[in-house]
């Protein structure tokens, strides 16, 4: 495929990073391209060392992938210059002429990795995705010591329950603490910003916050993570990598999700707790490290111990103390602030309904504000967010109406109907009430007509019963028992 033909259709952006190819070689710039543009990647080409540091002055590069001959200039010599432009960014020497000296002089000089020709698609995919990762993480970092205490701070920790206020209370306590925590709550409730909380009010908060989605990686590759490995480890490891707990020394370390780690891995992080010390993956010597562990998780860590899926000693070295977050439904009266504050940031992020102060304009009418107070959250507070960006987005006016809620919600809950004193509906009844209150009659009418027999009225309704159930239950409607609808016809 040639290669201007591909490059028009790369997009401007690209989720996955921008990745700079230099090869003097045309077939290997287009199999790179092809590569890594269809694994997500946005992918700009150098033909040799002089354009590529052009290139690389121009700033914007996730990763470099480097050749090492080239006719104007060697690969090592063009390294050289980009390190003292960019001491940042890596990149990966590419080769026809590998041999362990080469690499070892590569890494030397400042590369982050060392591939020979013809590579392995999948090793480097994954080389290229582990590295720009980890540069995201290392860039998060320090963009979150600067705002951490600002945006994590209590005050935008939402929320004035007395519960979530008992939460506050504590996370103040322990803050300055070395100790372990272990943080407890359904999915949702938002745990890993208690952690971050607990970590921008320590005196770490200027040290790496490094958060580990524990449930997400395979065991070997976990383990690699955390504790890092040497050269030689295993096929593959031509130079030895950090791991996370020797990137987060003297700052915290987070483990969502911990009671999903494995037995070999439960040990090892055990011996951390106790020793304060780890041993990388095929080293013989021992490292020390000063790091903080919060753990989170949504399963019940005992009964785990319980059934030999956790170690006891363990748990309890985890839960030196625990903090245990409220469901939303237990905070209800932090529903209307959190809807608020959902607003203002998804107002913000499309541009709409914003007030001169920078807050949203937008509001729930009253209606739409009790389906949500009535309302179970089995997804918590990140389901209240999933409702209000949808509001934000199909918003047509600055008061939300019942029927940009999502039709799940409705069914859910009950449909408040607004009647004045003498039972009618009062006359700015919106239309959503007075069809509501249509519907409420006419399947009332049927349920009298059929003693209450709801089988016997969502057959006259031409209905499936299921759906009448549904209707039911949002319009809030008493069924009686046939035996009381026989006893007053009886009367």
């Amino acid at each position: 495929m040639p290669e201007k033909a591909l490059a028009n259709g790369i997009p401007s952006t690209a989720s996955k990073g921008r990745i700079l190819v230099v090869d003097d070689e045309a077939d290997i710039r287009e199999s790179l391209q092809f590569l890594l543009f269809h694994e997500g990647y946005q992918v700009d080409l150098a033909s040799n060392g002089g354009e590529g540091i052009r290139k690389i002055e121009g700033g914007g590069y996730d990763l470099l992938l480097l050749d090492l001959m080239m006719p104007d200039r060697s690969g090592m010599d063009v390294l050289r210059d980009i390190r003292e432009r960019d001491p940042e960014i890596p990149v990966f020497l590419i080769t026809a002429y590998g041999s362990v000296e080469t690499a070892v002089e590569a890494l030397k000089a400042g590369a982050n990795d060392f591939f020979e020709k013809p590579w392995k698609n999948e090793k480097l995919l994954i080389e290229i995705e582990r590295m720009i990762s980890k540069r995201r993480l290392e860039s998060e970092n320090t963009q979150l010591k600067r705002a951490l205490k600002q945006r994590y701070s209590f005050p935008n920790i939402v929320g004035k329950s007395e519960r979530m206020l008992r939460v506050l209370d504590l996370v103040a306590q322990v803050a300055a603490s070395r100790s372990t925590i272990l943080i407890t709550g359904e999915t949702g409730t938002g745990k890993e910003l208690i952690a971050k909380a607990i970590h921008a009010n320590s005196p770490r908060a200027d040290q790496m916050f490094v958060a580990v989605n524990s449930g997400s990686l395979p065991p070997d590759l976990l383990e690699s993570t955390l504790f890092g490995h040497v050269r030689g480890a295993f096929t593959g490891a031509i130079a030895s990598r950090k791991g996370y707990f020797e990137i987060a020394d003297r700052g915290t370390i987070f483990f969502d999700e911990i009671g999903t780690i494995g037995a070999e891995t439960q040990a090892k992080l055990l011996r951390v707790i106790q020793e304060r010390e780890f041993m990388p993956l095929g080293s013989t010597e021992t490292m020390k490290v000063d790091v903080r562990i919060l753990a989170a998780t949504n399963a019940d860590l005992k009964k785990l111990v319980e059934d030999g899926r956790f170690r006891e000693d363990l748990y309890y070295r985890l839960n030196v103390i625990n903090l245990a977050l409220p469901a939303l439904r237990e905070r209800k009266e932090d529903i209307p602030l959190l809807a608020d504050y959902f607003f203002t940031k998804y107002c913000r992020e499309n541009e709409k309904f914003l007030a001169s102060n920078g807050r949203s304009l937008l509001r729930f009418e009253a209606e739409a504000m009790q389906f949500l107070i009535d309302h179970n959250w089995p997804g918590n507070v990140r389901e209240l967010e999933n409702v209000v960006e949808r509001a934000v987005v199909l918003a047509a006016g600055q008061v939300v109406p019942v029927s940009v809620l999502p039709e799940y919600l409705l069914q859910a809950g009950g449909m408040r109907i607004r009647r004045d004193d003498s039972g009618s509906l009062p006359p700015d009844a919106s239309l959503f009430e007075i069809v509501a209150d249509y519907e409420r009659r006419v399947i009332m009418e049927h349920l009298e007509t059929a003693s209450w027999s709801q089988t016997d009225a969502a057959e006259s309704l031409r209905v499936p019963l299921s759906t009448l159930n549904q209707k039911i239950k949002r319009l809030n409607i008493e069924v009686r028992k046939r035996s009381e609808a026989r006893s007053e016809r009886g009367a």
